[in-house]
């Protein structure tokens, strides 16, 4: 499948689904979280909690509130804050079921973040290799606009650079 990249804050992004990158207890932190929870305007954190915990991969959906997307799909690339880090396949995992449960809702477009990597502790490089191949790989009904999203000028360039290498099947990158 194809999909973008792009650079900037997920909670200012126009999509059907948005991804939050989040432990296992849902508690929407810092990072990513903290932008989507600021951004949403109302109680999602607690829409979010009500919905989980979930196991280690595993997704929630919750409603936006008043983020420009019709749900958000929580993804949970890492343990509980505090109880360990992300791994490959717990970032492989939570990439995967994000845009499944979002396919599976109908949406056609998503913005998904470097899940499990920043505060998660997973690197970045590595993170968005599995990411972009999993995205790649991944067999759409409804999906057709992807965008993975970075924040930073230089996590814009590493997931870019990492991306474009998975797409052209450049193992340098």
């Amino acid at each position: 499948m194809e999909f973008t990249v792009v650079q900037g804050d997920i909670a200012r992004q126009s999509a059907d689904a948005l991804v939050n990158a989040a432990g296992t207890s849902l508690r929407m932190g810092s990072g990513v979280a903290g932008a989507l929870r600021r951004g949403a305007g109302g109680p999602i954190n607690e829409a979010a909690m009500a919905a989980g915990p979930v196991d280690l991969g595993g997704v929630a959906v919750t409603e936006a509130f008043d983020l420009d997307a019709d749900v958000v799909v929580h993804a949970a690339a890492m343990p509980h804050y505090g109880d360990g880090k992300a791994t490959a396949e717990s970032v492989r995992e939570a990439t995967r079921n994000a845009l499944a449960a979002a396919d599976e809702r109908g949406c056609e477009s998503l913005v998904i973040p470097a899940l499990g990597c920043g505060v998660a502790g997973f690197d970045l490089r590595e993170g968005a290799r599995i990411i972009a191949e999993t995205i790649d790989a991944f067999e759409p009904d409804h999906l057709s606009d992807v965008r993975f999203i970075a924040y930073s000028d230089d996590e814009y360039e590493t997931v870019r650079s990492v991306a474009e290498a998975v797409v052209t099947g450049d193992e340098a990158g």
